[in-house]
């Protein structure tokens, strides 16, 4: 079975910027049961499918495929659910690790995340200076949650 281990962080400051260069994404949702979700992405010229499990900790099941990003858009315009996530992805090395970092847009302007992939959920790692709170485990910050609740709409964030 294929798994993602994966911790996220909030954001500080905005140097993370000069680090990496961004991307433009946009994802949406064929599902979005707690159980099981179905995401479909566009970035560049790329296209995926990808089906996650439900999160227990910070592991989940995933399983990504590879489509052309023709069939990525179409169903983006036509299948999926709304609003959909847009947002700039960062990748940035720090300590021998490759941060994404995720600038949030339209409904969700004003979160950034950042997200580190591990390959057990004790592996260690350094915390770069602009790396804050750790949000792993609040189901607000999925996107997949993001869609339904959007982060413009948090009280007191």
């Amino acid at each position: 079975m294929a798994v993602e281990i994966e911790r996220k962080f909030l954001v500080k400051g905005t140097e993370w910027k000069s680090l990496g260069n961004g991307e433009l994404f946009r994802q949406g949702y064929l599902s979005i049961d707690p159980e099981r979700t179905v995401r479909v992405r566009a970035a560049g010229d790329r296209g995926s499918l990808t089906i996650k499990g439900k999160t227990e900790g910070v592991t989940r099941a995933e399983y990504e495929y590879q489509i052309p990003v023709v069939d990525a858009l179409a169903m983006l315009d036509q299948l999926c659910l709304r609003p959909q996530i847009e947002k700039m992805r960062y990748s940035v090395s720090h300590a021998g690790f490759v941060w994404e970092v995720d600038e949030f847009l339209g409904e969700n302007a004003g979160l950034v995340v950042a997200e580190i992939e591990l390959s057990t959920d004790a592996q260690s790692f350094e915390l770069p200076e602009w790396v804050g709170k750790e949000v792993s485990g609040d189901p607000r910050y999925y996107n997949a949650n993001l869609i339904t609740y959007p982060y413009s709409r948090w009280a007191g964030k």
